[in-house]
């Protein structure tokens, strides 16, 4: 596992915690020389971990729209930097360069990066790892939710046994890189996406 797609708030949100959670993943995948892959902007958690990865001489590769380029939001520090024009090339793109996946707290954006990556799954345009970081319990009412879909009979239970969710970084990392290792041998063709 080489690269991790992250998903997370253009805002810091209301606590701390989550940008020092922010931090601690940041200097994980720094130290494991796993590359970030993110959404681009220098604003909110999205720079806060981008910054931490930097700090820890790491490799950062944002994917940013045009249109957020124009509101002087991307960072102008990274590794690698690739505009595109829509939030769509943007999830693509961000999906073929990530080996997984991690949601950390997010808004409205973070959710349907996240639902779309666990759907090319369900689907099986693409075999990687999805993770929640439940930092501080974000993710507990979500989890119930999908628990009641499966209880509906919406969501297999299947499907929700592979989605990987921890609130520490170590454990995180860890079983992200475990689920990888298992799967790596059957990896399908992202050119389906």
């Amino acid at each position: 596992m080489k690269s991790i797609g992250v998903f997370c708030g253009a805002n810091m949100g209301n606590s701390k915690v989550y940008t020092k959670a922010a931090a601690r993943l940041g200097d994980l995948m720094a130290a494991q020389n796993i590359t970030l892959v993110y959404g681009g902007g220098k604003v909110g958690l999205m720079g806060a971990i981008a910054d931490s990865i930097l700090a820890g001489n790491g490799a950062v590769v944002g994917v940013i729209p045009q249109s957020l380029v124009d509101r002087e939001v991307a960072h102008a520090s990274l590794t690698e930097l690739h505009v595109v024009q829509t939030m769509h090339e943007r999830k693509a793109l961000m999906a073929a360069k990530s080996d997984a996946f991690i949601a950390m707290p997010g808004g409205f954006g973070t959710f349907d990066e996240f639902c779309e990556i666990i759907t090319w799954n369900q689907l099986g345009i693409i075999r990687k790892p999805t993770a929640l970081y439940n930092v501080n319990g974000y993710y507990d009412k979500f989890l119930d939710m999908i628990d009641h879909c499966v209880a509906e009979g919406f969501v297999k239970a299947d499907q929700r046994a592979n989605l990987i969710v921890a609130s520490e970084p170590e454990p995180l990392l860890e079983k992200v890189r475990n689920y990888a290792d298992a799967i790596s041998d059957d990896r399908i063709d992202l050119n389906r996406i």
